[in-house]
């Protein structure tokens, strides 16, 4: 199935890096323009580099509404129209709710789930005028079924999940050819991931290529549900959470 994307124009958040890395070298590889967007200029511009004339890349704080304005003029100006937006922008920090500081409840809130609603206007209103889209939002099992060590971060996610039924609702109302869906990975074996383990432990060992009862999935396994969420396949999807976790949540209740 080859050229599930074709020629589709695609935007990542937090592009460089994760899961937003294997989704731009995979929404590529299936035919789509990938737009590449992070604070990290380095890494985003090395992946568009390693990608072809595929990719581009564009520096972009995705918590910055004046930055989305840039990006979707960049966007309307190279292609004309944006037909793939993934909001994967986010960050992880550690703690319950009694150890959260306020700072870090708001830096939670301002990089994971403002920039979600900042790429959800921004992409709804390009989409919009040219027809049509899918935006996957990429939040957490946190958000489904809450971590006690993460209450920022699973609140964060939550927010992710409750804006995307809200933006599927919408686009359904208003008969707009958008979709909206959420992506809801348990562990993914990233770097962000990968610095909350303590020293002496190794990850790699942890992910259900090991065991299946294993947390830690691939950022490629989450890429491939993006990839769905974004082809046309998923054409009649709109709303849902997608959980990509190994079973971890139906093992939990």
């Amino acid at each position: 199935m080859a050229g599930r994307v074709h020629n589709k124009v695609a935007l990542i958040t937090g592009g460089a890096s994760g899961v937003g890395r294997a989704t731009a070298l995979l929404l590529a590889r299936e035919g789509a323009r990938v737009v590449i967007s992070d604070i990290d200029i380095e890494g985003g511009q090395a992946l568009a580099a390693t990608i072809g004339p595929a990719a581009s890349f564009i520096a972009h704080d995705a918590a910055c509404e004046a930055d989305w304005s840039r990006v979707i003029e960049v966007i309307r100006e190279r292609h004309g129209c944006l037909d793939i937006l993934v909001n994967n922008a986010g960050i992880l920090l550690k703690g319950s709710i009694e150890e959260t500081c306020l700072a870090d409840w708001q830096r939670l809130m301002r990089v994971n789930a403002d920039s979600v609603f900042l790429g959800c206007q921004a992409g709804l209103a390009l989409m919009r005028e040219e027809g049509g889209g899918s935006i996957i939002n990429v939040s957490s099992l946190a958000a489904l079924a809450g971590r006690d060590d993460y209450a920022g971060y699973s609140a964060s996610k939550g927010a992710v999940a409750a804006l995307t039924r809200s933006v599927a609702a919408l686009c359904r109302r208003r008969k707009y050819r958008i979709r909206c869906n959420s992506v809801h990975p348990d562990g993914v074996l990233t770097p962000m991931t990968s610095a909350q383990y303590p020293a002496g432990i190794d990850p790699s060992k942890l992910t259900i290529d090991s065991d299946p009862m294993n947390r830690l999935c691939l950022a490629e396994d989450v890429a491939a549900s993006v990839l769905f969420l974004a082809s046309d396949e998923s054409r009649a999807i709109n709303g849902v959470e997608l959980r990509v976790d190994s079973g971890q949540f139906v093992m939990s209740i």
